[in-house]
């Protein structure tokens, strides 16, 4: 069986750095050998939150005429590129080692078959970063476009790491596989066979938002303006009733932050006055609330694992964390519409609650992406539970490798933005 040693990198809907990290694989045993994170500048936050405004439900012609489109998606390569040089000179990798980059590109617009089926429209989802490019600065392969097949062929397209978590799972065995980035998703692993996975709510995306809006920070750093509010019930309930038809939807499904519809909570609660330290608590109780909320829609015939296994940088907010568990054990306050779902979750554990948090868990999303890459590169079949049932053989991601003299570059947006059919 090959050896390979692949980076990952991830650039979330958070926007707040860019991550790497460097595995080596055998087979799907998996070994990080460095990693390598460099927050974004505000003024590159802001520049991608214009962009994402700019090409919301747009076409590919269309957003390729946005006038500073190109500008800002060959600064957003570059910077990916310039964090991979540096990484390996700062643990004195040679690249010629490297066999390939998993490269995720950054989403900007997601319409998923479950929306769209919904919404009686047709699916798209929107990623930009050109793979050509990114071979071309580093030099190394790069494996990219990971979700457009998906699309294409009736699937979600995201979350994709429920596979990745079920091989983790063979070193840390079965459980509830929670990530808790902008959007958290969760992966229950079973024998270790991902059964089922999905995106469950806003986890970081109300709380950056809100904290960047109305401070010079980027987001609650250890919970310090949290830590110093209380819950506010009212603002709670708006929260779920606002985001109702993504929260009550059924599986498979995959989130938007367009779903969350966070500038009708902000003018809700600038509208009412709410005390700043009260927000920022609710927004974070919110952020374990949804994760609780989205496992009671999960099928009685499917076992649910008492172990949590958490990744992702929402649950080092000590808020969202605490919050998460003292839902999982039956405590904490519940919206009254709730009540009867979270007492019947309750008791489908048949352990106590056990919250397991691993060294695998920073470079999570940008491991996956190497992942994803290997078995592109193996020619196999991400093991999505979805596509697996649906007896479908997909092998996802596109491959580009380092040209000189490549002046431009025809795959800036990923082949299933708006329009594809």
């Amino acid at each position: 069986m090959a050896k390979y040693r692949i980076i990952g990198n991830m650039t979330g809907n958070s926007m707040d750095a860019i991550d790497l990290v460097l595995t080596e694989f055998d087979g799907d045993k998996m070994r990080d050998i460095c990693s390598y994170s460099k927050p974004y500048t505000k003024e590159m936050q802001d520049k991608i939150e214009s962009l994402r405004k700019k090409v919301f439900n747009k076409t590919k012609s269309e957003i390729l005429n946005i006038a500073d489109f190109k500008s800002i998606h060959d600064e957003y390569v570059r910077g990916v590129a310039c964090c991979i040089d540096e990484m390996l000179e700062a643990y004195n990798i040679d690249k010629n080692t490297v066999d390939a980059i998993g490269f995720h590109g950054k989403t900007l617009d997601h319409y998923p078959p479950s929306m769209a089926r919904k919404d009686g429209k047709k699916p798209y989802t929107l990623q930009i970063g050109s793979g050509k490019m990114l071979a071309d600065l580093t030099g190394i392969p790069v494996v990219y476009d990971f979700r457009s097949l998906y699309v294409m062929n009736g699937f979600e397209g995201a979350p994709l790491v429920m596979p990745h978590n079920a091989h983790i799972a063979k070193t840390l065995g079965d459980g509830v596989y929670y990530n808790g980035g902008n959007t958290s998703n969760f992966a229950i692993v079973v024998d270790y066979k991902s059964v089922l996975g999905a995106d469950s709510g806003p986890c970081n995306e109300y709380v950056d938002a809100y904290i960047r809006l109305k401070t010079k920070e980027s987001f609650d750093k250890d919970g310090m303006f949290g830590l110093k509010g209380k819950l506010n019930k009212e603002l709670l309930a708006k929260l779920f009733d606002v985001g109702r038809a993504y929260y009550e939807m059924s599986f498979p499904k995959s989130g938007d932050p367009q779903y969350y519809h966070k500038d009708e909570i902000f003018r809700y609660i600038d509208k009412n006055n709410i005390d700043f330290s009260d927000v920022i608590y609710t927004l974070e109780y919110f952020s374990a609330y949804v994760a609780v909320y989205a496992l009671t829609l999960v099928d009685e015939s499917i076992y649910i694992p008492s172990k949590f296994v958490l990744f992702g940088g929402g649950w080092k907010n000590p808020v969202v964390k605490n919050s998460l568990i003292t839902l999982l054990n039956g405590k904490g306050y519940v919206l009254k519409e709730h009540t009867k779902a979270f007492k019947n979750l309750y008791n489908r554990f048949n352990k106590k609650i056990d919250i397991v948090e691993t060294s695998f868990g920073d470079f999570m999303e940008a491991r996956l992406f190497a992942d994803m890459a290997r078995y592109k590169l193996e020619n196999k079949c991400w093991e999505i539970f979805e596509v697996i049932d649906a007896k479908k053989d997909i092998v996802a991601g596109v491959v580009a490798n380092p040209e000189e003299k490549r002046n431009e570059y025809d795959d800036m947006i990923c082949e299933a933005s708006n329009g594809w059919r």
